[in-house]
């Protein structure tokens, strides 16, 4: 019994690895797939491209880090004479009657004595794109190009970290009350209403108001919650399709145990459903990251959430376009990448769901 039960196993690998060439060359032929996939990967070289800048001293930390860099960008700008009145306080920002490299004769508080026509030397911050700074620099003088870089990191750790945790509770927990039923079935279905029941943003403001969240914990959390909700229901549903099939029953007549036919049998074969609710899940979890990076819930020294909230603070994200790298970069950043993760999991379930497939 056991040579067959050997023999049976060495089968069962050999059978997922021409699946999984067989699913790879379909995944190709998904172009939402494969263009979500180039996203990601374009993201995965922002985040990878950073630390090997600060390595090789391509970068300066001193200029382009990230939260603690500065670069003073001097600019000359000629002074002009506005013919328009405006109120006091409209002279502390950028009005529409000076150009580029000019500035307005009435907004020269510590050059009082210069005249119409004469050039001025300051520095600006926060200052436009240019050859040393792609995406220029935010009010405080850091590059705004390695802050995206940065985000990506956090937004790959804190996706993927939580995303695995998650996918990885709900198979247990699906796939165990598949396989053993009765009490054990009805508690974790009883607890995932439980779970689907709560609203998950409430629930996280309550969370972040009572701790001090970082990166890893958010992880922990979305993760915890992802895990014990709707999707144990889901993959339960897939490990009962599993555990009626031939070689489940076979592997059990061969004198298998129940734990070795549930993580060498069941398991394995409710694993690409799995990997399609990882994928989508890391959608939302940096959705939710930038949500409470938005509103100072999180304890992160940078991320593209904190962005966007520095730039409202600091009253740029009402500019219009006038300060286009401080907001464009950061929200088209979120968008792109959960939009890439959700076109993975978009062509992954064309893979894996045969009546989504062209014919």
């Amino acid at each position: 019994m056991s040579n067959n039960l050997k023999e049976q196993e060495e089968l069962q690998k050999q059978l997922r690895k021409d699946a999984l060439r067989k699913n790879w060359k379909l995944f190709s032929q998904s172009k939402l797939g494969m263009i979500g996939l180039y996203i990601v990967a374009f993201f995965l070289f922002l985040a990878l491209l950073q630390p090997f800048l600060f390595i090789t001293g391509i970068w300066n930390p001193a200029i382009y880090d990230p939260v603690v860099g500065y670069d003073q960008i001097k600019a000359e700008l000629l002074v002009i004479e506005c013919p328009k009145e405006y109120p006091t306080e409209k002279y502390e920002s950028y009005s529409d009657c000076p150009g580029p490299g000019e500035v307005n004769i009435k907004k020269l508080y510590m050059a009082p004595d210069l005249k119409v026509g004469e050039y001025y030397d300051t520095f600006i911050q926060p200052a436009p794109p240019s050859k040393t700074h792609l995406l220029g620099t935010d009010s405080l003088g850091r590059d705004v190009f390695s802050q995206i870089m940065e985000g990506s990191q956090v937004a790959f750790v804190l996706g993927l970290l939580s995303a695995t945790l998650g996918v990885g509770i709900s198979t247990i927990l699906g796939t165990i009350a598949a396989f053993f039923g009765g009490r054990v079935d009805a508690y974790l279905m009883r607890q995932s209403d439980l779970i689907l029941m709560l609203p998950s943003l409430p629930l996280l403001f309550i969370i972040s108001a009572f701790a001090e969240l970082k990166v890893w914990h958010l992880a922990v959390v979305l993760g915890v919650l992802g895990g014990l909700g709707g999707s144990v229901i889901t993959i339960k549903s897939q490990a009962l399709q599993v555990k009626v099939k031939p070689y489940v029953d076979s592997a059990r007549i061969t004198g298998g145990s129940k734990w070795q036919i549930l993580f060498q049998h069941i398991l394995p074969n409710v694993a690409p459903l799995a990997l399609l609710f990882m994928v989508f899940s890391v959608t939302g979890a940096i959705a939710s990251e930038s949500v409470l990076s938005f509103l100072g819930l999180l304890n992160i020294d940078m991320s593209w959430g904190i962005m966007i909230y520095l730039s409202q603070t600091d009253g740029f994200i009402f500019s219009g376009l006038d300060f286009w790298w401080l907001i464009l970069p950061a929200g088209l950043a979120v968008t792109f990448l959960a939009g890439g993760f959700y076109l993975v999991g978009r062509g992954l379930d064309e893979v894996f769901n045969p009546r989504l497939r062209k014919r």
